[in-house]
């Protein structure tokens, strides 16, 4: 698959070159969750959208605020703002959000009569809005940087739409996991149509590259990682093209060649995994982000920095780095350090690839 395909148009494609492998000048960086509510001006949105799900449902604003990030700092992507809980939303489970509390849903999936209903959306009608926010903030970005799309891993929606909330210990989950393994299948199985008919479908609508956030597979066991996310995963890749495809695995340190070796064309790493040993494992087959540990973004950012060129060291100049945090910005980010670790990752990398162009 051409991985490059869209790069063409771009004014700065650093990140579409870094996903396929390519020598960049620098090393291209984007942060998860980079708009968000560190940022005084996305509150401001919030607050006249009246609600998070307004805001995300409002194509418009959502565009708004996925530029505010390119505003404030030389970033090398925008992602699309929106959430991964939209598809079971469009399932019909409900999603609301409770103060204080994060998102549950109103119908989770607790018998086999209402799992087995469980259908997969249109995205082009129940997640129409979604897919106009990505052509309204392509629009917006007028071929600035590529603009990434996501969903949630099959496994990582099922962990919500089975417990209704999130969870310390997914309790629920696995004792369907263990107990009914055919009706998690039968999840899953529905899952994995949807999330590949949204991400086809962001890409139609304008999405450069796509990622997979499998949040919660680093909760099972090696064997259940298998079977349970990674093979649905698996299918989604195969049938996702047109794009480069990311797929991070939080807690998924353990399993780095088998998600090498998915169909992806890059590997997202959190902050628990050393780079070094990352790239000896994986070699060159795939490209590799991450991964700061985020708490740093609550540090003062001279010591940001410092944690900067140590992860850029530890990658190393070789082609296929994409500078990112081994997980989401906290709300309790400090703008200053962010903005010095934008600097930094761009400053740095540039001394230790000096002879890229």
């Amino acid at each position: 698959m051409e991985t490059h395909l869209q790069s063409t148009d771009l004014k700065n494609d650093t990140l579409l070159r870094a996903l396929a492998r390519e020598p960049t000048a620098h090393t291209p960086v984007w942060l998860m969750r980079q708009a968000g509510r560190y940022l005084p001006e996305y509150n401001a949105t919030r607050a006249k959208a009246g609600s998070f799900l307004k805001l995300a449902k409002t194509p418009a604003l959502a565009a708004e605020v996925a530029l505010q990030p390119l505003a404030r700092f030389p970033l090398d992507a925008a992602i699309l703002f929106s959430d991964i809980l939209t598809v079971p939303d469009a399932m019909g489970l409900g999603l609301y959000f409770a103060e204080g509390e994060g998102p549950r849903f109103e119908r989770p999936l607790r018998d086999e009569a209402a799992i087995m209903r469980l259908a997969a959306p249109d995205p082009t009608a129940e997640l129409r809005y979604v897919l106009e926010a990505v052509r309204e903030t392509r629009n917006a970005l007028g071929n600035r940087v590529p603009l990434i799309g996501f969903s949630g891993s099959p496994y990582t929606l099922a962990c919500y739409m089975i417990e209704g909330s999130g969870s310390d210990d997914w309790r629920t989950v696995k004792e369907m996991l263990y107990a009914r393994p055919d009706l998690l299948h039968r999840i899953l199985d529905v899952n994995a149509r949807a999330v590949t008919d949204y991400l086809n479908a962001q890409i139609e609508a304008g999405a450069q590259a796509v990622m997979l956030f499998d949040t919660w597979g680093g909760s099972l066991t090696a064997a259940q990682y298998e079977e349970f996310s990674l093979s649905y995963m698996r299918r989604v890749l195969s049938q996702v093209r047109n794009a480069p495809r990311i797929v991070f695995t939080k807690g998924g340190g353990g399993w780095l060649e088998s998600i090498a070796a998915s169909g992806c064309e890059a590997v997202g790493l959190d902050w628990t995994v050393a780079p070094g040993d990352a790239r000896r494992r994986i070699g060159a087959s795939v490209a590799l982000q991450g991964n700061l540990d985020p708490a740093v973004l609550s540090a003062p950012p001279a010591r940001a920095r410092e944690e900067v060129r140590r992860v850029l060291d530890a990658f190393g100049a070789a082609p296929g780095h994409v500078f990112n945090l081994g997980h989401g910005i906290s709300p309790h980010a400090r703008v200053d350090t962010v903005e010095a670790i934008v600097d930094e990752v761009c400053a740095y990398s540039r001394q230790l690839r000096p002879q890229a162009r």
